[in-house]
């Protein structure tokens, strides 16, 4: 399984397009945590929010970066400040949709969270049940069939960002 700088390694290495299928209601990522509180506390984000740097970096290079979130009304709190943060990253190029299976049934989707590179590599991704992140196994060639169709059922069925409206 690959982790830290290894799994980030991939977004230099992939030439084309990388999808991000995210299924989690909360994910524990260490960098986020002082950011989430103020967030939470109703105090001003930081600049970046307005550009995501790090999807500009990919974008800026000519590569496009796209995910589909799957999640479910209510919010918690995670995901409403999730989903205040993913402006800045589609100001910076990022395609981004929702499912929100409180609104809409979607059958033929998997339970968990992967990366799909250049239509050639997948990536599952593996998180303990609070949402920290264990690392990433590569799948077999034989599986792309399969997640492709995920990812088109995904878009398919995902308003934009900009349409979305949480209860």
């Amino acid at each position: 399984m690959l982790k830290g700088d290894e799994f980030g390694r991939l977004f230099e290495s992939f030439e084309r397009d990388a999808f991000r299928f995210e299924t989690l209601a909360a994910y524990d990522v260490e960098e986020e945590k002082e950011e989430f509180e103020r967030f939470l506390a109703g105090e001003p984000m930081p600049p970046e929010w307005s550009d995501n740097p790090w999807v500009r970096a990919i974008t800026g290079r000519g590569k496009s970066i796209s995910r589909v979130h799957v999640l479910r009304s209510p919010l918690t709190d995670y995901l409403r400040y999730e989903l205040a943060a993913y402006p800045g990253n589609v100001a910076a190029g990022e395609s981004i949709g929702i499912i929100d299976l409180s609104h809409k049934d979607v059958s033929g989707l998997p339970d968990h969270d992967f990366w799909l590179f250049d239509d050639s590599e997948i990536y599952r991704m593996f998180y303990t049940p609070d949402g920290k992140f264990e690392g990433a196994e590569l799948l077999p060639a034989d599986r792309l069939p399969e997640y492709r169709r995920y990812r088109e059922i995904a878009q398919a069925n995902a308003a934009p960002l900009e349409e979305y409206r949480p209860d």
